[in-house]
């Protein structure tokens, strides 16, 4: 909330990861107007469920286009967007309890698909709006408001489970460093094809783990992240996989597949083969 925009109040706790993404995602939309020359509507915002779901409410000033759909369900409406129009830039918000529980299910489709969208995931391990419930990506035997005695289910490797399904643009991210992560958004903005941000959000109110990933050298804590290399070889898989087994968390772009037609370009060439009918032809072809 601020004098420019007095009317929508962020209803994030003091200190959360979604405020650094939302500033990145803010000079990533910024910088693709510079780029493009298009108006700031020409972007679309999908959310979800949870506390992402305010980064619809993106700007201060020219907003993108933004919907507010329901839980788990942002690729399925981020496909009817670009299927309807698909000069649109479509990119999705949702976090790791909206988008890798009820949400999963539509990874695989899409990403056979090649659905041309780009998907910022916070991940913060947790169910933050709902109070601190588990989440696919909680570790294993963490105590929560669902789990008082433990989870038993062993945490989700999103970036394991992006590589495996064939998404085609996979990055790796930290809310602590807006303009680096601006960067890999605007990379995967640029992609033509299925992208993904995965992006550590920590949830200071319930799973408050900004000190481990980033580290504290007076309290004797060595920084989970770690930049990936300049020598990667992001369009090899099999490099892409032994990156994601490295301990800790990278953050740069993991896997790139440039090779791949995106699922706009498919529609396209499925269309210029098809005849094109008059209004009276196609209601004579229901005549008996």
């Amino acid at each position: 909330m601020s004098r420019k925009n007095p009317e929508y109040d962020f209803k994030w706790c003091p200190g959360c990861g979604d405020f650094g993404v939302r500033r990145a995602l803010e000079l990533a939309m910024i910088n693709r107007l510079e780029e493009t020359g298009l108006p700031m509507e020409s972007n679309v915002m999908v959310a979800g469920i949870g506390c992402s779901g305010n980064l619809v409410h993106l700007l201060e000033g020219p907003q993108p286009y933004g919907i507010h759909g329901i839980h788990g369900r942002t690729l399925p409406i981020a496909m009817g967007v670009k299927m309807a129009r698909p000069e649109l830039n479509v990119v999705i918000v949702a976090g790791d309890g909206d988008f890798l529980s009820i949400g999963a299910e539509h990874i695989g489709p899409q990403a056979a698909r090649n659905l041309n969208v780009c998907a910022v995931i916070m991940d913060n391990g947790v169910y933050g709006l709902t109070k601190g419930q588990s989440s696919p990506t909680t570790k294993e035997g963490t105590i929560t408001s669902s789990t008082p005695f433990g989870k038993m289910e062993i945490a989700a490797d999103p970036l394991e489970l992006y590589l495996t399904l064939g998404v085609s643009f996979i990055a790796s991210g930290f809310s602590g460093n807006p303009r680096r992560l601006a960067e890999l958004i605007n990379q995967g903005m640029n992609h033509k094809g299925f992208s993904m941000v995965h992006v550590q959000s920590p949830c200071v109110t319930y799973n408050d783990t900004f000190q481990l990933i980033k580290g504290n050298a007076k309290e004797g804590i060595e920084p989970m992240i770690w930049d990936i290399p300049e020598d990667h070889d992001r369009t090899d898989k099999a490099a892409a996989h032994a990156l994601i087994q490295k301990r800790g968390l990278p953050v740069g772009v993991i896997y790139q597949d440039d090779s791949r037609l995106s699922l706009d370009d498919r529609v396209q060439q499925i269309w210029s083969k098809d005849r094109q009918h008059s209004v009276d032809q196609l209601i004579d072809a229901y005549a008996i």
